[in-house]
């Protein structure tokens, strides 16, 4: 089987970790291909491949850093179906619940075939009058928003052709189920599960007490407008592929024609991750021990 990784270097860790998939490879004779920014770290290590190949190359494609570093990796590997491994180097890491110290269980159980494919829905983003985005897909959200001026904005929705709503707000979130546990969430959207496809909108900051985050079918057809004069917008793809709008210029968001592949395994669990990552369902009191006084 051929591996391939992709690593944040700014990461602490990273230089052990990367060091440890390069023995795990040569102990089990899997063949194994470096991102050529890793080319520095490891002078001596004979294959590497440019990161924007590197999926077309490999079986599976290994993200080390965090979720920032996945959500990269997603983009180049979804559209060709390299499955992805993620593994946490010190962040949040929802999407990369696997930590170092699981990395050659991982690898070994993959070289098994003990594990499973998590698919996941992408957004596709296409801008009317604009030049082809470098990469118009987006895992976790689709985010307009006022950039660096702090004003409200009108944007405008239409689903499936039809006008919805004009809100007049700081932003608009177009986010997946997977996503939903990301920005959506800090602005009081829906936690929806990761299997359900779906596109959640939810406003940021509404400048209303009637508008509220809706779920959405995936074959929906989102248009997107601008309607705020002499003000630009910043559209964002997945907080990384960024392009500003302007007045009247159209955002057409709709479901991908592909999944991006995530490995996970048999003992993992979404909830779990829900308790672990996000504290879901603690209780904001903490319990201590009643205090005696004494009688003397």
């Amino acid at each position: 089987m051929r591996f391939g990784l992709i690593a944040n270097l700014k990461r602490i860790g990273a230089e052990t970790a990367i060091h440890d998939i390069i023995d795990w490879a040569g102990k089990n004779k899997q063949e194994l291909i470096l991102s050529h920014e890793l080319k520095d770290l490891v002078v001596d290590y004979p294959f590497f491949c440019p990161r924007e190949d590197i999926a077309r190359e490999v079986d599976i494609l290994v993200s080390m850093g965090g979720d920032g570093t996945l959500l990269s990796a997603a983009r180049a590997a979804g559209p060709i179906g390299t499955p992805l491994l993620g593994i946490n180097l010190g962040s949040l890491g929802f999407l990369t619940p696997l930590q170092p110290k699981q990395l050659s269980c991982a690898l070994d159980a993959i070289i098994a075939n003990r594990y499973y494919l998590d698919e996941r829905m992408v957004l596709n983003t296409v801008v009317d009058g604009k030049k082809k985005l470098p990469s118009p897909y987006a895992l976790n959200d689709v985010v307009i928003d006022n950039g660096a001026v702090p004003r409200l904005l009108d944007i405008h929705l239409k689903i499936n052709d039809e006008d919805v709503v004009t809100y007049k707000a700081d932003g608009l979130i177009i986010s997946t189920a997977t996503g939903s546990t990301a920005y959506n969430l800090a602005v009081g959207g829906p936690i929806v599960h990761p299997k359900i496809d779906a596109m959640i909108v939810a406003p940021i900051s509404s400048f209303s007490l009637t508008t509220r985050p809706m779920i959405l079918s995936p074959d929906d057809i989102l248009e997107l407008m601008i309607l705020t004069e002499n003000r630009e917008a910043t559209l964002a793809l997945d907080g990384q592929v960024m392009i500003p709008l302007q007045n009247m210029e159209k955002v057409t968001i709709s479901r991908a024609d592909f999944r991006t592949k995530f490995i996970t395994f048999p003992e993992n669990s979404y909830y779990k991750l829900l308790k672990s990552k996000l504290h879901w369902g603690v209780s904001p009191y903490f319990t201590q021990d009643p205090v005696v006084e004494d009688p003397d």
